[in-house]
């Protein structure tokens, strides 16, 4: 396995090439550029990247990470035209958030494998630590040599981030728009038919999304944003007439933790199902309201506040089959919200799938995901849907969870402080039971 020092260079064939980044910590995008023998880009067409996934019909493509293999460039060097002399691929925080730099990034490493190489025969190079406010670095690079090409890594930081690095290659990177810059001026004065858009670094919306059973994914936000309002919405239909005449009712319950109380650092990730998470506590912070009535919770008895803490709000009691809504500000106060309906004992013994329930997460800025049920669960009065983690580093995460109730029991589930979830172990609940 060719393994290469700062510096370091190796010939590779014409055949396409996969480049894939690792690394741990905080997430980190892969990038590239397309680079002419004078050093700089031809045009702004020549950064590919999440807004920008591919480019010369395809030689050069950005490939997302997902459930198979991390985030990737693949070029096929054969395809690239004359004039480009060189692809570097640049690795850089995320550009909407400027605390970010590449001190809480770790073990970063990059492994180009060549089709027809095998898979234990990757290029790695191991970028070497980067502690000085670094935003982007200039990985590794794959350039001409006579009628060949060779990679070399590079390990260069920048502290100005993608921006500031494109922009050295040439490329005009726009900044978001302020309402002032918007604003229509008096007498507008037309602009040149000739004059480019700049490329933009702000990450797109994600879309309609529908997530896997056990999936997740991460919607891009502003944790400083005061005018951020996340809806989260329980949607059913009651499944079939004969249970819409029993009624139906479902009630949403958003179990949170704020993010001054959340515990970092613990054994298991935010969305794990625990046996018991008193284990995960000191003893002496262990308090008689964590499981009980009193622990923290938004539902049709305590409908929250957007004014205040918990700046989290559920819109009312639904008692037919429809939609009860909560609504959800200030990101930077938010640590885990937990997702979970309630069927009443009244309804029957048919599953929460059967009745339709599911769970969409929208933003209101373009990314909606919906969380669906899978499994036809019956004799189940609760079923924990979907955790919202806004201690992701990428915005806020959003987990498919689906776990439900032990069979015939009505205690409510918890949502620990390190965003693990135990069922069966909060207080009991039975609507009409006052």
């Amino acid at each position: 396995m060719p393994e290469l020092l700062k510096g370091g260079n190796t010939t590779v064939g014409a055949a396409p090439l996969t480049v894939e980044l690792r690394s741990a910590g905080d997430p980190v995008d892969l990038s590239a550029l397309l680079v002419g023998a004078d050093g700089r880009v031809r045009s702004d067409a020549d950064l590919v990247f999440y807004n920008q996934p591919t480019v010369e019909s395809g030689a050069v493509r950005h490939l997302a990470a997902d459930a198979g293999a991390p985030e990737r460039i693949a070029v096929d060097p054969g395809a690239l035209p004359a004039d480009v002399d060189r692809v570097v691929l640049v690795a850089s925080c995320d550009p909407d958030d400027l605390s970010r730099t590449f001190r809480t990034v770790a073990d970063v490493e990059v492994r180009g494998v060549q089709d027809g190489a095998g898979p234990a025969d990757p290029v790695v190079f191991r970028q070497p630590p980067l502690v000085d406010g670094e935003r982007a670095v200039l990985l590794m690079e794959l350039y001409r040599r006579g009628d060949g090409w060779k990679l070399r890594a590079i390990g260069q930081g920048y502290a100005e981030g993608l921006a500031g690095l494109a922009t050295d290659f040439g490329i005009d990177v726009s900044e978001p728009e302020s309402p002032a810059d918007t604003a229509p001026e008096p007498t507008p004065a037309p602009a040149p038919a000739s004059t480019p858009t700049p490329t933009s670094l702000v990450k797109p919306p994600l879309g309609k999304v529908s997530l896997d059973k056990g999936g997740q994914v991460a919607i891009s936000l502003d944790k400083q944003d005061r005018e951020l309002v996340v809806t989260v919405t329980l949607e059913w239909d009651g499944g079939s007439d004969q249970r819409r005449r029993r009624g139906a009712d479902l009630d949403l319950y958003a179990l949170f933790v704020p993010a001054p109380k959340v515990q970092r650092g613990g054994s298991e990730a935010p969305g794990t199902i625990v046996k018991t998470g008193l284990a995960k506590k000191p003893p002496e912070k262990v308090g008689k309201d964590d499981k009980g009535p009193k622990a923290d919770v938004v539902y049709y008895k305590n409908l929250g506040s957007l004014k205040q803490a918990p700046y989290i709000q559920l819109d009312g009691d639904s008692k037919a089959p429809g939609r009860e809504t909560v609504r959800i500000v200030r990101p930077d106060q938010q640590g885990f919200v937990l997702l979970c309906a309630y069927s009443a004992l009244s309804n029957g013994f048919g599953s929460f799938k059967s009745f339709g329930a599911q769970v969409v997460v929208d933003d209101g800025r373009g990314s909606n995901v919906t969380v669906p049920l899978f499994e036809n669960t019956k004799t189940r009065y609760w079923v924990a849907i979907a955790l919202v983690d806004f201690t992701s580093p990428d915005g806020a995460a959003i987990h498919h969870i689906e776990a439900y109730s032990g069979r015939m029991t009505e205690r409510r589930p918890v949502l620990h402080p390190d965003g693990t979830i135990e069922m069966n172990a909060g207080p009991v609940e039975f609507k009409g039971r006052d």
